[in-house]
């Protein structure tokens, strides 16, 4: 992934049209008459690149999702993750519905985990598997400044204990409820950081991922070869 000002993968915070609504009705469009999503999958196409982020939806069957979306315009491709671990302390389970599927996205020679925000709390839903080999784990979060240590942690155990990139996304801002700090980083699978941006900053944060590398440390120590 190129360090340039055409990068080939841009990630946004989650729910990153709107903030964190825990009350779906009057934010939550159907795909095809949503804005933000018709937003994405231009600017993919035009930058020739993958953009993802997360988005409030209103399916067909009358659910709501917080979905999770991989734009790739440079292939022509479109996934998305249902987020699975929905924030009961903050009511989002009243509203909407789990997901109950991994996503994990080839792109530019990455296999890509898809997360949101509080699934980054649950080891077992992220952990690397047979059925679940991935390069990088990519989380997009409204995360609060009350809970700052966690992302921080989190973020580095998650990429160390699947010896994986994590790329994590926080928005910064305020609304009724938190403030947001950001602090948005990249780790790589030893749990340093890579890059990370300047909290309470709203900013842009390039950083190059290699494969090779990853896959140097991997055979090195073969930490993933025991795992359970």
């Amino acid at each position: 992934m190129s360090v340039s000002d055409g990068s080939d993968l841009y990630v946004l915070p989650e729910m990153w049209s709107t903030g964190f609504a825990t009350l779906p009705e009057g934010i939550a469009h159907q795909e095809e008459h949503n804005d933000a999503l018709r937003w994405m999958r231009q600017k993919a196409t035009e930058k020739q690149c993958a953009i993802c982020g997360s988005l409030a939806v209103h399916l067909p069957d009358g659910t709501y999702r917080n979905r999770h979306y991989f734009i790739d315009g440079r292939n022509h491709h479109e996934v998305f993750y249902d987020k699975h671990h929905l924030f009961t302390y903050g009511g989002e389970n009243k509203y909407y519905t789990a997901g109950q599927q991994h996503t994990i996205v080839e792109y530019e020679g990455f296999r890509i985990l898809l997360l949101t925000c509080y699934d980054l709390r649950f080891p077992c839903w992220s952990r690397y598997a047979d059925e679940r080999e991935y390069d990088a784990i990519v989380v997009v979060a409204n995360w609060p400044e009350s809970r700052q240590s966690a992302w921080h942690i989190l973020t580095r155990a998650r990429a160390i204990e699947n010896q994986a990139y994590l790329v994590g996304v926080n928005r910064v801002g305020d609304d009724e409820y938190s403030h947001y700090v950001g602090d948005s980083c990249v780790i790589d699978p030893i749990g340093r950081t890579l890059g990370q941006c300047r909290q309470d900053q709203a900013e842009v944060l390039t950083v190059d991922l290699s494969l090779e590398e990853l896959h140097r440390r991997r055979s090195k120590f073969r930490v993933l070869e025991d795992r359970d």
